[in-house]
């Protein structure tokens, strides 16, 4: 006979639940209306945004195209950023390296940034109702951790993945997040199960691991000599930042 009893172990319904999408293809079969999204683009935008912010950046205004990037800075006069393929946008003045954003340099500033995959998925997460949205990175993902826990809401991890193929870096990261909170939340999620198996396959050494396997991202930013940016950018805190998204920009959500 069905053990009705056992299937209802499956979901806690006093703990919140966390999903996992391994594509921005994926999004739409989340209901992200009561959730919190976390967007998820390790190699590069979401560490450069949580070490802009972590150096004291003003705000960051996350668009999802170079024109409407050129069009803000030169509105508000800030800094305009990010990139296409991993190689600095036409027509912008700065990259999507965590190391162009030093102290010195971007405190107090507003940055407008774009990317190839995280900034166009915040966007998706925003049309589609999110009820809220955090950015997040192994370079903070401590705040990140600290922020699900205590919020008591729906997650959902939300990977930028590489113009909707699912990569392996952002899957590691989600991975990462699960095997600290899973406690405190109900998951029926076989893309977080397979998330957190992986982590814990490559958690000894994330580079070597992404190395080793030759990952699509690591394979292409290795080609243009950015071995410096995806090893910091598979550092675990380096930065206490929490973009969170209000008012159409990011700003370090401070407890």
């Amino acid at each position: 006979m069905h053990n009705i009893a056992a299937n209802r172990t499956f979901m806690d319904t006093n703990k919140p639940v966390l999903f996992t999408s391994v594509s921005p293809a994926l999004l739409h079969l989340y209901d992200v209306s009561q959730s919190i999204v976390v967007i998820i683009d390790v190699l590069r935008a979401t560490s450069t945004i949580a070490t802009a912010l972590e150096n004291g950046a003003k705000t960051i205004i996350p668009v999802d195209s170079v024109a409407e990037c050129i069009r803000i800075g030169k509105q508000i006069n800030a800094i305009t950023a990010g990139e296409r393929d991993g190689k600095v946008a036409e027509g912008l003045q700065y990259g999507n390296s965590p190391f162009e954003y030093p102290k010195e340099f971007i405190e107090g500033k507003t940055l407008v940034l774009t990317t190839t995959n995280g900034t166009k998925l915040l966007h998706m997460a925003l049309n589609n109702g999110a009820k809220e949205i955090i950015t997040g990175s192994f370079a903070n993902i401590d705040a990140v951790c600290n922020h699900l826990v205590g919020k008591k809401m729906n997650v959902v991890l939300a990977c930028a993945a590489w113009k909707d193929r699912v990569n392996i870096e952002d899957t590691l990261f989600a991975g990462m997040v699960i095997s600290k909170i899973k406690n405190h939340f109900s998951i029926n999620c076989d893309a977080s199960q397979m998330a957190e198996g992986l982590y814990h396959s490559a958690a000894t050494d994330l580079y070597a691991y992404m190395e080793k396997v030759n990952a699509s991202h690591f394979a292409r930013l290795s080609s243009f000599g950015l071995q410096k940016d995806i090893r910091f950018c598979l550092t675990a805190n380096t930065a206490s930042a929490l973009p969170l998204y209000t008012d159409g920009k990011l700003i370090n959500h401070i407890v």
